[in-house]
């Protein structure tokens, strides 16, 4: 019998989703909650499951195109559930077995570019999908020789074009003489192609509280600079004790989130937001930690960091890390916070202005350590030093409070013992 597989409710405010990428192909068979595809909202990326065991027939929405929630999107034959005698239900002609989606830095996994039926390349043993072939052709590679990320061992299009960006080695050639003068310049023959691939709903979700954030708040930004010896200094001490305990290491951001919530207690403004004529304090402190996902960037919220210590901090983080670079993390997980904590630092960056995420006030933006010379009681010596800035609403928060507050963080990360005794 045929069975509709239709997009499901993803909450309250989602109407719209991206089909992404198919991860099953029609013929092949599947079990109840099997993943078919994976579907972007402008909050997150999660998979489709299959609503029954059975046989996948008809894609009716090929990945890239845009549906509403309750559209049909595949047919299944539930009559169907084992594949015929000599075949493999994944279709990869490897042996059935469960698959696990392969996650690499902030490598996302989708092909934008609506492919469906991959072709299948004898050397790497699974499939390589068609932008995939196209990319490596037009890089000169091999598509036989690129390791796919995909279910199945897929090669994806992001696989090839890591492959076409690695450097390779120059094939041995004879020895050309060398003219007696250079030819003269010739016109660029390059690729003057463009490529048109629609916004996925978390960007423009992104774009669009981005430009509101611009043209709603009065934004203004402090800086500061932070010595991060002592920070270091204590890390190194307890690391080892520290992840015997708790299973994680012990990471910056533990820190900053304690002394950021200490220093929202001292400056509560900036834990507050604006509400139609009317300002609406906290008692609580549900901190955002931006990660990059692939997808975008994505804020998922520490609920109530106040109460967890040092390792709950570390843990709730590389949990939610995790979850982001395999889309397991849940919405809720993603709404709310009142205060944002953005590491750009991570990615090399020295400084910068972060963009307050509203209804929030504030956003503390953190940057790459660079050891500098500085002075100290009256010596000039080396120190490891971070930039850190705070952008913040003016409405609601003003300069001196703005001023107080980072300086509080300061004074907590570089008196690291402050923040056990709470001062």
């Amino acid at each position: 019998m045929a069975v509709e597989v239709k997009i499901p409710e993803l909450g309250e405010s989602i109407t719209e989703v991206q089909v992404a990428d198919w991860l099953r192909e029609p013929g092949d068979v599947v079990q109840v909650d099997d993943p078919l595809a994976e579907i972007d909202s402008d909050k997150a990326t999660v998979e489709l499951p299959a609503p029954v065991a059975g046989k996948l027939m008809e894609i009716k929405v090929p990945a890239g195109e845009f549906c509403k929630v309750g559209d049909v999107v595949a047919i299944m034959d539930e009559t169907v559930t084992e594949a015929p005698s000599g075949e493999d239900p994944q279709g990869d002609g490897q042996d059935t077995e469960a698959t696990t989606e392969a996650t690499t830095g902030t490598t996302a996994g989708t092909t934008d570019d609506g492919d469906q039926a991959p072709a299948t390349d004898a050397d790497t043993g699974g499939h390589v999908m068609p932008s995939a072939r196209r990319v490596a052709d037009q890089a000169g590679v091999d598509a036989g020789t690129i390791a796919g990320s995909g279910p199945g061992g897929r090669v994806l299009k992001e696989d090839a074009q890591r492959a076409a960006e690695t450097p390779r080695a120059p094939a041995d050639e004879p020895a050309r003489p060398t003219p007696p003068t250079p030819p003269p310049p010739r016109p660029s023959t390059g690729s003057r192609e463009e490529t048109v691939t629609p916004m996925s709903p978390i960007r423009r979700r992104i774009a669009e509280r981005l430009v509101a954030s611009q043209h709603t708040a009065a934004l203004l930004t402090t800086f500061n600079e932070i010595d991060m010896s002592a920070v270091k200094a204590m890390r190194s001490r307890h690391q080892d004790a520290f992840v015997e305990k708790y299973g994680v290491k012990l990471g910056f951001m533990s820190f900053f989130t304690r002394a950021v919530v200490e220093a929202l207690r001292l400056i509560p403004q900036l834990n507050s937001e604006i509400r139609d004529q009317s300002i609406v304090e906290r008692d609580y402190y549900d901190i955002g930690i931006a990660i990059g996902s692939g997808k975008g960037l994505v804020v998922p919220v520490i609920r109530n960091a106040e109460m967890l210590n040092f390792g709950g901090i570390e843990q709730t983080i590389a949990d939610f890390a995790a979850r982001a670079q395999s889309k397991k993390l849940d919405l809720s997980e993603l709404e709310g916070g009142t205060f944002t904590i953005s590491n750009g630092g991570v990615y090399g960056s020295l400084l910068s202005t972060p963009i307050v995420n509203p209804p929030q006030s504030g956003v503390l933006g953190l940057h790459a350590i660079q050891d500098r010379p500085v002075v100290r009681d009256g010596e000039i010596t080396v120190r490891p030093m971070m930039y850190v800035a705070l952008t913040y609403d003016h409405r609601l928060v003003d300069g001196r409070e703005a001023v107080t507050f980072l300086k509080h963080v300061k004074e907590c990360i570089e008196a690291p013992e402050r923040l056990l005794l709470e001062v």
